[in-house]
């Protein structure tokens, strides 16, 4: 039966990789994966000898002896237990999410490209590098991508210059979300599991990161699409919402204050998102009231108003598919950890690879398993790499273990434009071609991904 779940899971995933091949979206394999995985736990719940507690961390003695009704009654134990840990990384990104539709609806992005009043183009690639390291940090790395490639759209004109910065962005912005809690998914994952610190994770992986991104952008600002000036579009012509950058700065510092909040009060970060939510929310809907009072009644813009209030909105705009996807894959990761099918996974390939370079103390990871998580993460959605660590390892909290996972699958992703979130969401803004990023882009963000595994290393050694 272990066997029949394992080869769930592989067709499960391969359907996820090759969503674009076979046109169905990957939350469709996720969610039917597990499922499955989860429905023959429970048929064959008799002819499992091992059961992985995850409370404990540790593999269970004599679950094979246990009576039906018990071993069916720790399943849906565990199966809870898990659910309450996704559910809290589900809650926490909706909350986000809807912070940033409700940013976008006071057009509160606009504030940023009306900062664009130069048409150097190498000035223009640091700008948006920056932006989207620093944005990303905020609002996650698929916002800031979707953000930076919107503002980008109305302002250059050329799509053949534009899909080099919309490169660059990608980089810029997976480098951005690897240092921050609430910047990455995975590494929102593992600051929600107790393994890194808001504190640490900077101490550690600020300066990896930055050079992440620092060196690819170095390099680029030499190549030819980067040289000379650029021919600036003109404005749209839209009037400016009145509250656009309060609403910016007000969205943008809730989302800061939810790792203080988890600071202060030790409860889990949904709750503060949640708190951060119900206080933008207030301030969207008193703005909201005050801007179609003094419009004309009659007009379009009042109908939309009185119709949408700008929450019920922004839900409705949220990318719920992701949330049903990660829902998917985190459950259906759990199941193999359960039968302790990860746990395995992670004893032997411990045995088997290499230990090169500097090891981890308490388990011995080699540094090279690491690197090829990144590498991995690439090829096939991080998430799931990262949740499946999550099940293999047992170090502590802050472990080096840990921050090294979150730099080398947040960044590694970058390497290929299917390969993170920000690169699938550019690419389809864009239109950008797979092997176009292969050839330009690819060798930039290695470049950058190696790099910050160096001086990861070398900031490992100082603390």
């Amino acid at each position: 039966m272990e066997t029949v779940i394992i080869l769930v899971f592989v067709f499960g995933y391969l359907a996820i990789t090759l969503e674009h091949n076979i046109k169905i979206d990957k939350l469709i394999p996720a969610l039917v994966m597990m499922a499955i995985s989860w429905a023959l736990i429970s048929l064959g719940i008799d002819g499992f000898t091992q059961w992985f507690d995850s409370a404990q961390h540790n593999l269970m003695d004599n679950f094979g002896l246990l009576p039906h009704e018990e071993k069916m009654h720790l399943m849906e134990e565990t199966l809870l237990h898990h659910l309450g840990k996704t559910a809290e990384i589900l809650v926490f990104l909706l909350g986000a999410m809807t912070i940033v539709e409700i940013i976008d609806y006071f057009d509160g992005f606009s504030t940023i490209k009306n900062a664009v009043n130069f048409n150097s183009r190498k000035k223009l690639l640091w700008m948006f590098a920056i932006l989207a390291f620093i944005l990303s940090a905020i609002i996650d790395n698929l916002t800031a991508t979707i953000v930076l490639i919107s503002i980008l759209q109305k302002i250059v004109k050329e799509r053949d210059v534009r899909i080099w910065y919309a490169g660059l962005i990608i980089i810029a912005a997976n480098a951005g979300g690897a240092w921050s809690p609430i910047g990455d998914v995975t590494t929102t994952m593992l600051w929600i599991g107790n393994k890194v610190s808001t504190g640490k994770l900077f101490a550690y992986l600020f300066i990896p990161s930055l050079l992440c991104m620092v060196v690819p952008t170095f390099i680029a600002s030499f190549l030819k699409p980067f040289k000379g000036t650029l021919e600036l579009q003109e404005s749209d012509g839209k009037p400016k919402n009145k509250f656009s950058s309060t609403m910016l700065f007000l969205g943008l510092g809730a989302i800061i204050f939810v790792p203080i909040f988890k600071v202060v009060t030790h409860l889990p970060p949904y709750v503060g998102m949640m708190l951060s939510l119900g206080v933008v929310a207030i301030f969207a809907e008193v703005y909201s009231n005050s801007k179609f009072a003094i419009s004309e009644v009659g007009s379009d813009e009042h109908a939309a108003h009185a119709s949408h209030s700008p929450v019920h909105h922004s839900l409705s705009k949220i990318e719920l598919p992701s949330i049903l996807f990660f829902l998917g894959i985190l459950m259906a990761v759990a199941a193999l950890e359960s039968l302790g099918i990860l746990f395995g996974f992670a004893g032997s390939l411990q045995e088997t690879m290499p230990m090169l370079g500097t090891e981890f103390h308490h388990e011995g990871v080699s540094d090279l398993v690491v690197l090829l998580l990144g590498v991995g993460s690439a090829v096939i959605d991080n998430v799931p790499l990262v949740a499946a660590s999550l099940g293999m390892f047992s170090e502590p909290l802050d472990n080096e273990l840990w921050h090294f996972i979150a730099y080398s699958a947040g960044t590694g992703g970058s390497m290929l434009i299917i390969g993170s979130a920000a690169g699938v969401v550019a690419m389809g803004m864009e239109k950008i071609d797979f092997f176009w990023y292969l050839k330009k882009i690819s060798w930039l963000a290695f470049v950058g991904f190696i790099a910050g595994a160096a001086a990861f290393m070398v900031t490992r050694a100082i603390f």
